[in-house]
């Protein structure tokens, strides 16, 4: 039976936690966290919410950097978030080009189904946060409730428009995690005179 209770985000990477590139992140070196995510992530923990990650990863498809690579990229993530008490529950990554037309390329939904699957978990409410329109396609999909972060590819994908119905436009990151912390705080009933 899906757990609906438990709280999850779903997060893109590149261009939401760390810098993107044109030429794709290869090494641990050129994985550079945007200023305020990985602490928006820690916030996100604090206040009890499971971080998973979704992420086209077609570097590894196209042959610019092996697993290894992609490995030591997220172990480097994974210690500076350990370090400020935050955590990255699981990534989920496709690996394949275009041309594979597999299921798991967004803005196809297959990893945000892989994610459902292994957390047993209804994806419906569950906010998805990418800075592509294909990113929140890919979480629209499977009911995600779309948030569009002006990091990254953001700000293009944001004056292209055609965005998903509901969509929330943030700063970045951190803007995100404080309006969403901020927005599920149990809010003060007025009390009758």
């Amino acid at each position: 039976m899906p757990q609906s209770q438990l709280k999850f985000v779903i997060l893109d990477r590149d261009g939401v936690i760390n810098r993107d590139s044109d030429q794709f992140i290869k090494t641990p070196d050129e994985w550079i966290p945007i200023e305020g995510s990985l602490e928006a992530i820690a916030m996100l923990n604090q206040a009890g919410y499971r971080v998973v990650v979704a992420s086209n990863q077609s570097g590894i498809g196209r042959g610019l950097f092996e697993m290894s690579a992609l490995n030591a990229m997220h172990e480097k993530m994974y210690k500076a978030l350990a370090n400020l008490g935050g955590r990255v529950e699981a990534i989920f990554f496709c690996p394949h080009t275009a041309a594979d037309n597999c299921d798991c390329r967004k803005p196809k939904s297959g990893l945000y189904e892989q994610i459902g699957e292994r957390f047993g978990i209804e994806l419906r409410t569950v906010p998805t946060v990418g800075d592509s329109l294909r990113d929140l396609q890919a979480g629209v999909a499977v009911g995600c409730i779309p948030h569009l972060v002006r990091t990254g590819k953001g700000m293009k994908t944001l004056e292209k428009g055609g965005l998903p119905d509901g969509t929330r436009v943030h700063d970045d990151l951190a803007a995100f995690a404080r309006w969403l912390i901020d927005d599920a705080a149990p809010k003060p009933q007025p009390t009758a005179p």
